[in-house]
């Protein structure tokens, strides 16, 4: 079913929409580039681009390309590359220096697979309701891909001509293999700087009133690691025991993991977060534990309060948690192989093979083996706190909305920037939506985002673009 198209303007006139602070004084608009997001946005969500059978992210490739090149930019400089069942899009606007090197947008255009008879409402058919726009790709990222084209096609509407070179490099796989997103950094190796658009919840929404706390950018993130722990036995009749059980062997090594605290820690951009974000907490003995940390993160008590959060708790250091055992063979024999997987988030600065040999320590099961399965992820270092980068973020979403506190902080997740930052390429999150933490579905059913986001995030994204190109 084709999605639903309504002018933006018209959107924000007749629906009810979550409050949202309102500019210091009026900005000038940019009602096509805001009725052209919003359109091209639920065009987009429509496409079922989902690795797999039936994979539609060359169909969303196709359909962004054309925007581009209706919106001004030559077709031999906008490409659509086939990968497998996917594809990656680069768009080239050439910059007046050809000394300076290249700035890169980032993001992806395919989703996490979402059934509809899990949700209430089609996840590709995008639908529009009570000020929100629901559908998958509403948050993770089919809606800030559609507001960065835009952006970038009401800039060429202005006659804005860059000194850098802005290229548009939209990978295709982020949600599983990650292939594109690694072929796009090996292409781009030597640009200047990436801003990714790829939404983890940057801005949050208070949830009584619905206008923004603040506002986040990550240059971090955390590194995604997989570790398949595994005891074998001979098994034997469940009659006759044998001193060694497979499932009680594993079963001990998975309780000595989940009771396991890594070694709680800063860098330059979580401890900004801390001392940042610790004045806006509503509960004034957690924002004090916040401050303790980041003076000390030795400090017991700091970091016993902050594990009470499992937000600030993934910013404190490394994590792993057991998130799949699979064991036994039938139900009247002793077991012969029990397997679980850990998944971790590791802290940059640490290596796999480093946080592998710690799991089979604090295991302490010495028939027990473990092995690294991970795929499509590597390690890499925090980039740098660049003032650049840093003033023209602020400088762009205080525009929208003055007076937000703007913290550097660390993702928690996994994104391209992994691949752009393993080769030097300094790296950030920048998506400019504002949601409520409760309204966060990201990845999960009903996921939806306020329409009241679109004017301001137009008015960011040119701002954000010119800033560091001109």
């Amino acid at each position: 079913m084709p999605p639903i198209r309504i002018a933006v303007l018209a959107a924000l006139a007749f629906a009810p929409l979550p409050a949202l602070a309102a500019p210091a004084r009026p900005a000038p608009g940019h009602p096509a580039a805001e009725a052209q997001a919003l359109d091209l946005g639920q065009r987009i969500m429509a496409m079922r681009s989902v690795r797999g059978p039936g994979n539609e992210t060359p169909k969303v490739a196709a359909a962004l390309r054309d925007a581009l090149v209706a919106g001004g930019f030559a077709a031999s400089d906008v490409e659509v590359v086939p990968v497998d069942d996917t594809a990656y899009l680069v768009a080239k606007w050439q910059g007046g220096d050809p000394k300076l090197k290249p700035m890169i947008l980032s993001g992806h255009m395919d989703v996490v697979e979402a059934r509809r008879a899990d949700w209430q409402r089609d996840p590709f058919t995008p639908v529009i309701e009570d000020g929100y726009l629901y559908g998958r790709g509403a948050t993770d990222m089919k809606i800030d891909v559609a507001l960065m084209v835009s952006s970038l096609i009401e800039l060429k509407r202005q006659g804005y001509k860059p000194r850098r070179t802005v290229i548009l490099a939209l990978s295709g796989d982020e949600e599983t293999l990650m292939k594109t997103g690694q072929m796009l950094a090996e292409r781009f190796a030597g640009a200047e700087l990436v801003l990714n658009a790829d939404f983890d919840l940057n801005g949050q929404l208070d949830e009584q009133t619905g206008k923004p706390l603040m506002f986040d950018w990550q240059g971090a993130e955390k590194s995604y690691a997989d570790f398949e722990l595994e005891v074998t036995n001979p098994g034997g009749h469940s009659s006759k025991p044998n001193a060694e059980n497979a499932i009680v062997q594993l079963s001990q090594a998975l309780v000595h993991i989940g009771a396991y605290r890594f070694k709680p820690e800063l860098n330059d951009l979580t401890r900004a977060y801390f001392e940042t974000s610790a004045p806006l907490q509503s509960d004034p003995a957690l924002g004090a534990s916040m401050l303790a940390f980041a003076k000390d993160p030795s400090d017991p008590a700091a970091s016993a309060a902050l594990r009470k959060v499992p937000v600030l708790y993934g910013m404190m250091g490394t994590t792993c948690i057991p998130t799949t055992i699979v064991g036994g063979h039938a139900v009247n024999a002793q077991p012969q192989r029990v397997t679980a997987v850990v998944n971790c988030r590791i802290f940059p600065g640490h290596s796999n093979a480093e946080i592998m040999a710690e799991l089979k320590s604090v295991a302490d099961v010495p028939q027990m083996t473990i092995r690294d399965m991970t795929e499509g992820a590597i390690a890499t270092e925090a980039s740098p706190l660049r003032p650049d980068v840093k003033s023209a973020i602020e400088r762009s979403i205080r525009k929208v909305y003055p007076g937000i506190p703007v913290i550097p902080a660390m993702s928690l997740g996994a994104s391209d920037n992994m691949w752009y930052r393993h080769k030097g390429v300094p790296s950030y999150v920048v998506s400019p939506l504002f949601v409520k933490a409760s309204d966060y579905h990201s990845h999960g059913l009903n996921e939806k985002v306020p329409l009241a986001n679109i004017p301001p995030a137009i008015t960011y994204y040119t701002s954000l673009i010119t800033d560091l190109t001109k």
